[in-house]
Formats: structure tokens, C-alpha cells, sequence
């Protein structure tokens, strides 16, 4: 399965156009997608992007909810009606419009940070701040799920199961006649 992963950072040349890492751009190609899907990320000041597997992601997301729901409708227009198709150049490079470069704060660099099915598009600084805290509450995350884990794994030992303690009680029930 392709998936978008690391990390790179080009500069906007002086037409506003930024290039699509070639590793990125090979995964879209394979992908069957024309364009880059570009919508801005609810959670975060940066560009989710990628091909059908964003759009696909997105389309089950919304799928999720009634067709006319108040719920889907926000989603919806947030999530489809903000985005953006960008048109891909034959060397790779797609022009940011101003308002998917407002919402991730980009200037003159651009950060292309894979995540899986996906991509997102950040200014550098702004990303840095983000991983630095993502690292610690990461960590954070793993000890708390590894101690989760312990504790279940010894509340398994220390109980036993059904089968032994039936047998258990047979055995002292048989020794008490």
C-alpha cells in the first residue's frame, strides 16, 4: 500500500508555485488523481492534501451521517466546500491560492509532512511548534497505553479462568465427601 510519509520543505518560487516532493507526486500518480485535493484541516493551521484516498476518506466520513443532516451539511461545506483542486504543472508544482496559504500561515517555504493516506501542508515554523508538542504528548500517550496494557495483562493472571476454577471447586467438593 503507497502511503505519504516524511517530511520536506521547498520554497515558492516567484510566481507563487511550490513543487510536490517527487516521492509524493509518484504515490498520486499510481493514485489515478489529476489534481491535488487540497482542503484546510479542521483542527490544525495547516492544508490536509493528497489524492483519492483523502477524498475517499473524506466522502466515508460524511457517509456516516444522514444525507440531510445538520451535521453533514457543516462537514460538508467545511470539508468539500473549502477545498481545492490544484492543477498539477509537468514538473510537479501546483500554485497555492491565498487562501489555503492563509489558513497555513506560508510565506516564502512550505513544509509537505506525510501522513499516511494523506499529506498536510504547513508553514515550517508553525510545523516545528506542532511536532515538538505532538512528540511529547505522543510519549505521553504510549506510557499511558503501556500501563493500560500491564494493568490488564495482570488482572488476566491474577484471575483464573472459568475452566480452572470449575475445576478447582470440583476437586475441593470431591475431597470434602
Amino acid at each position: 500500500m503507497d502511503e505519504f510519509v516524511s517530511k520536506y520543505v521547498n520554497r515558492l518560487d516567484s510566481k507563487g508555485r511550490v513543487s510536490i516532493p517527487a516521492a509524493f507526486r509518484q504515490i498520486l500518480a499510481r493514485d489515478g488523481y489529476d489534481n491535488l485535493f487540497c482542503s484546510p484541516s479542521l483542527e490544525m493551521d495547516c492544508v490536509d492534501a493528497g489524492g483519492q484516498g483523502l477524498r475517499s476518506a473524506i466522502d466515508d466520513y460524511l457517509n456516516a451521517f444522514e444525507v440531510f443532516s445538520e451535521e453533514r451539511e457543516i462537514l460538508a461545506t467545511t470539508l468539500l466546500g473549502e477545498s481545492e483542486a490544484l492543477k498539477m504543472d509537468k514538473d510537479g508544482r501546483v500554485v497555492l491560492s491565498e487562501t489555503l496559504k492563509g489558513h497555513a500561515g506560508i510565506d516564502d517555504k512550505v513544509a509537505f509532512v506525510g501522513n499516511g493516506f494523506k499529506f498536510q501542508i504547513w508553514n515550517p515554523e508553525r510545523y516545528e511548534t506542532y511536532r515538538s508538542d505532538a512528540v511529547e504528548r505522543a510519549r505521553a500517550l504510549r506510557k499511558s497505553l503501556t500501563a493500560q496494557r500491564q494493568t490488564s495483562r495482570m488482572a488476566r493472571v491474577a484471575q483464573p479462568s472459568t475452566a480452572q476454577s470449575s475445576l478447582g471447586s470440583k476437586r475441593d467438593g470431591e475431597g470434602a465427601e
